[in-house]
C-alpha cells in the first residue's frame, strides 16, 4: 500500500561549536500541522538512515496506522568516513563539540522551529556503530535533554564502560540496543578488524544491572544496513 508520504526537507544550519554548517534532513509527517505537538528523532549517520534505512516511509506507514505518536525525524549527515570519526568517535577530535552541538544548539533550534513538546521523553537518538555510540555518550551527558537512545551495533570500548558505570540516573534513560552475533570481526573506517560482539556483551551486562529500561537483543547477522534497516520497524515501535 502507498501510504501518504510525508515531506523531507534539507535545512543549512550553523553550528558554533562546530564552526561550520550542517545539512539537515528534516521528516515532517503527511498530516504536519503547528496544532500538533511532536516527538523528536534525532539520526546521527542521518543520510544513512534516510536512503538505507528509509526511516521516512516506515514512519509514513506506521503514522498512518496510528502505531506510533506523531514524530519529526531529523537525520544531522555526516561529510565523509573523517569528518564522521572526528565527531563520533569518543577519541575524536571533535566528539565533545558535536555532543554540545547536539544539546545545546540542536534542540533549542528544533524546540523553537517545530511544535515539540520540549521534554527529554520526547526526544531519541538513533544511530549505528560510531553514530550509535556518540548517540548513547550524549544521553549519558544530557539525561535530561534525551530520554532514549536507540543503538545499532554501538562502537563500544573502555570509555563508554566508564560512563555508564559512573552514571547515577538511570531512571531517566530508556535504551534499545542490538549487536549482531557475527559482528566478531568488523572492518572499522581505520581499516582494522575488531570484536564488536565482546564488548558490547559486557555493556549490556552493566545496563542490565542497573534500573534503565532497557532492550536488548543479539540478531543472526553482521554490522550491516541489511540487518539494521529490518531491525527499525521494531526499534521505532518500542520507543515512540
Amino acid at each position: 500500500m502507498d501510504y501518504p508520504r510525508g515531506k523531507i526537507q534539507e535545512l543549512l544550519f550553523h553550528s558554533h561549536e562546530l564552526n561550520e554548517d550542517l545539512q539537515l534532513l528534516i521528516y515532517l509527517p503527511a498530516n504536519f500541522s503547528p496544532l500538533y505537538k511532536y516527538s523528536l528523532l534525532i539520526a546521527q549517520d542521518g543520510r544513512d538512515y534516510f536512503q538505507l534505512g528509509r526511516i521516512g516511509r516506515l514512519a509514513d506507514e506506521f503514522l498512518y496506522n496510528k502505531e506510533i505518536e506523531n514524530i519529526i525525524i531529523v537525520g544531522v549527515p555526516y561529510k565523509n568516513i573523517q569528518d564522521r570519526r572526528q565527531k563520533y568517535h569518543p577519541a575524536g577530535s571533535q566528539n565533545k563539540q558535536y555532543i554540545r552541538f547536539l544539546a545545546h544548539e540542536l534542540v533549542p533550534f528544533l524546540d523553537q522551529k517545530f511544535p515539540t513538546y520540549q521534554m527529554g521523553t520526547t526526544r531519541a537518538l538513533i544511530g549505528d556503530s560510531l553514530g550509535a555510540a556518540v548517540s548513547f555518550m550524549t544521553a549519558l551527558q544530557y539525561p535530561h535533554t534525551f530520554g532514549k537512545v536507540l543503538m545499532q551495533s554501538p562502537y563500544v570500548d573502555e570509555h563508554i564502560i566508564n560512563l555508564v558505570k559512573n552514571f547515577n540516573e538511570p531512571e531517566l534513560l530508556e535504551i534499545y540496543h542490538i549487536i549482531g552475533e557475527q559482528e566478531t570481526e568488523v572492518k572499522t573506517t581505520e581499516g582494522k578488524i575488531s570484536d564488536f560482539l565482546t564488548p558490547n556483551r559486557e555493556l549490556s551486562k552493566h545496563l542490565s544491572e542497573r534500573p534503565f529500561s532497557y532492550f536488548f537483543e543479539e540478531f543472526a547477522g553482521n554490522h550491516t544496513w541489511t540487518f539494521w534497516q529490518p531491525d527499525l520497524r521494531r526499534a521505532l515501535k518500542m520507543i515512540f
